[in-house]
């Protein structure tokens, strides 16, 4: 399903290394000011771009791409990107509406940006989804597809004088051609293709993303090769999902990956959700790829929704339980350590007792590092929306039971770790310490530390020494 797959990465916004940040291969300083923003703009102000615009993300590592590929285009057009909130004169806000809890955050988000009074431009998935309920709510509010982004300086233009525009309409042009300013220089995201094959009952991104258009192997491998040589460590590739990426194009996932990890360079992939459909036609070659290739994340993300086949067949997911369980013991018994994530829905209209007990069961048998828990949303648009809800307290209480045993299992798999001794890549730090990942993709965090040549994309060597249901813990034994 959907976006919320990587929220689990939770992408960092480096501050300390804004002035590194990559535009379309140059590097470009983030301009600094003393002088106060005010927001009544002349006509010199917005044709010579003097304003500056403040761009917000929320969501999918593709959401996360889309706002880097819009703040790439406004550096390309001469607009200034304010670093914070308080310095933009107009305001886009790049959302999610993968669950009615996430739509209620955009709305209420949209509001307050609302009440600044600066122009704003709602971009991403929400408005492309269902666009009555944001004209309804913010008439004013400019909106902008996440397949338009080529129209983003056109709109940014118009909305800055004071016009409302609609550019919600689907473009032929490819994103991995457009430039970005990345939020974190040492992450590079890819968009493999958008859209998809499926016809997920309970899903509202395939009504903002459509039908599956993958993008050609060559541009997509350009796009890598550039990025790295911009010293990006980690590349994600990531889409609505990559289990179908190439069908329309007369390639698969795998024929991908191996023209990607062709490429020379210190970095490493992650390849994002993918459906247990796929996995079938894919498996052989995929485990041969991954357990071979030291370029690629030992992690796979497989959403299982549910364990039972009734449930399933309503989902319309293509898959059963079995294909699903089958998939994960047979990468376990390539590659026991890989890191597999999946993603479970409590209470989907008609789940009884019985249902949730062989989702249990399937997560269980199958002791999925991450579990990523929704409780059932109606979304609309979709053809779940028209079935009758379950109870709030039963979702409830199984969400719980849930949920106790994913941070059970989670312990259990990060116990494993305990002691390990290896590389991580630092993809992030604070004033709380640094964090990285090791071959696994698992998050492995470094407390306060004395060494203050540790930065961003340096290779490190580490030793886990605690663990918790979500992070290993460890010290730093040698730096390169």
């Amino acid at each position: 399903m959907v976006a919320q797959a990587l929220m689990l990465d939770k992408y960092q916004r480096n501050t300390e290394d804004k002035e590194n940040l990559v535009f379309s291969d140059h590097k470009f300083g983030f301009e600094r000011t003393n002088n106060p923003q005010t927001f009544t703009f002349s006509d010199r102000d917005i044709h010579s771009k003097n304003l500056k615009v403040w761009v917000e993300e929320y969501g999918c590592s593709s959401s996360i791409g889309d706002s880097e590929t819009i703040r790439g285009l406004l550096k390309g057009g001469g607009y200034r990107l304010g670093k914070n909130e308080a310095e933009g004169a107009l305001n886009i806000i790049v959302t999610c509406s993968v669950k009615d809890t996430t739509e209620h955050k955009m709305l209420h988000r949209i509001g307050e940006l609302m009440k600044t009074g600066k122009p704003l431009i709602v971009a991403g998935c929400l408005p492309k989804a269902n666009r009555d309920l944001v004209e309804t709510k913010f008439p004013l509010a400019s909106l902008l597809g996440p397949q338009s982004l080529n129209r983003t300086i056109d709109v940014v233009r118009k909305t800055a004088v004071g016009q409302k525009i609609i550019t919600l309409e689907d473009s032929n042009t490819n994103k991995i051609q457009l430039p970005r300013v990345r939020l974190n220089p040492i992450i590079g995201i890819i968009e493999i293709a958008s859209g998809c094959v499926s016809l997920c009952t309970f899903c509202q991104t395939k009504l903002a993303k459509g039908q599956l258009q993958s993008h050609r192997i060559g541009d997509i491998t350009r796009r890598l090769k550039s990025d790295v040589e911009d010293g990006c460590k980690e590349i994600w590739l990531t889409s609505t999902d990559n289990g179908c990426y190439g069908r329309d194009i007369g390639s698969d996932l795998v024929d991908l990956l191996e023209s990607c990890i062709t490429i020379h360079g210190d970095f490493k992939i992650r390849i994002g959700m993918m459906n247990p459909m796929f996995l079938p036609a894919l498996s052989k070659k995929l485990m041969k790829t991954l357990s071979s290739d030291n370029n690629l994340f030992k992690f796979l993300h497989i959403p299982a929704q549910s364990g039972s086949d009734s449930i399933l067949r309503k989902m319309k997911r293509g898959h059963t339980s079995k294909v699903f369980v089958d998939a994960v013991k047979e990468l376990r018994s390539k590659i026991p350590e890989i890191t597999i994530a999946t993603d479970v829905i409590v209470g989907f209209p008609t789940e009884t007792d019985e249902d949730f007990l062989e989702t249990i069961r399937v997560v269980k048998e199958t002791e999925p590092d991450i579990i990523n828990i929704s409780k059932y949303s109606a979304r609309p648009g979709t053809t779940a929306a028209k079935s009758k809800k379950i109870g709030s307290e039963i979702i409830k209480q199984r969400t719980k039971k849930m949920h106790n045993l994913a941070n059970e299992i989670g312990l259990k798999r990060n116990t494993n770790w305990l002691k390990w001794e290896g590389a991580i890549i630092v993809d992030s730090h604070d004033t709380q310490g640094l964090q990285g990942r090791n071959y696994a993709y698992k998050p492995v965090h470094i407390g306060r530390y004395e060494n203050k040549t540790v930065t961003l994309g340096d290779k490190i060597n580490v030793r886990i020494e605690g663990v918790t249901s979500h992070i290993l813990t460890g010290s730093i034994v040698s730096t390169s």
